[in-house]
């Protein structure tokens, strides 16, 4: 049966909505999971970052079994270092068991930098950065769809950070952005998420921090970031 030209504008008109609907829509997610412990998603692929680690270690962030049985099918696992505020093997290793998945970090540093052959619009630069309570600590620039993200994790020193460009997050501890002061580094971001507070910290950074625009202190388990990508 013949359609109607009013019907075929209608049905044209509709799917344009949708598609740029889509395309207006899509977006990078960061969900703060605790210490360094984030979750970013751009919708498709899922990476954990410093998560899962030992709930409570050394006074910071304790964590519900639960937010295990939460993670993604499949999910990538990116380590900054093996500290048990940072990683957990028994954890990690029953994540991967159950819900499968690949873990990156020190031991396979060059696999990691191979990431971008598998998954689109997606770079990481690799730092091996100072932490005097581990040889094997290392920083980390995400590039993806355009967005770039730096993970510092636990490193004491801004002297990095300070050298690289055009930054839309930088997380961060309170200790580097203080390095950064004392030492007249710039650091080229946009926005700062201030991580790793300990429980008896967490009061005194959302005084310091909460009024300042370009700073988030990440306290409450579970926000999340959004950024909107480009859809030229």
């Amino acid at each position: 049966m013949k359609r109607t030209f009013k019907e075929l504008f209608f049905t044209l008109t509709f799917c344009l909505i949708a598609t740029l609907g889509f395309s207006q829509s899509k977006e990078i997610t960061i969900q703060f999971l605790g210490n360094c412990g984030l979750y970013i998603t751009d919708g498709t692929t899922n990476i954990y970052t410093d998560f899962p680690y030992k709930s409570g270690a050394h006074g910071y962030m304790e964590f519900d079994e639960s937010q295990l049985d939460s993670i993604k099918d499949n999910s990538i696992f990116i380590f900054t270092h093996k500290h048990s505020d940072h990683y957990s093997e028994k954890n990690i290793k029953k994540v991967i068991k159950e819900k499968g998945g690949k873990k990156y970090g020190s031991w396979n540093i060059e696999a990691l930098k191979n990431l971008e052959e598998s998954l689109e619009n997606f770079s990481v630069e690799v730092f091996k950065t100072k932490h005097k309570w581990s040889p094997n600590h290392y920083s980390y620039l995400i590039t993806w769809h355009d967005k770039r993200i730096f993970l510092s994790g636990d490193t004491e020193s801004a002297e990095t950070i300070g050298t690289l460009k055009n930054m839309d997050w930088a997380f961060v501890p309170y200790w580097v952005l203080l390095d950064a002061k004392e030492n007249d580094i710039k650091i080229d971001a946009k926005m700062f998420g201030v991580y790793h507070l300990a429980t008896v910290q967490i009061p005194s950074a959302k005084e310091k921090y909460d009024d300042l625009d370009n700073i988030k202190p990440m306290v409450e388990k579970g926000e999340k970031i959004i950024l909107e990508l480009r859809t030229d």
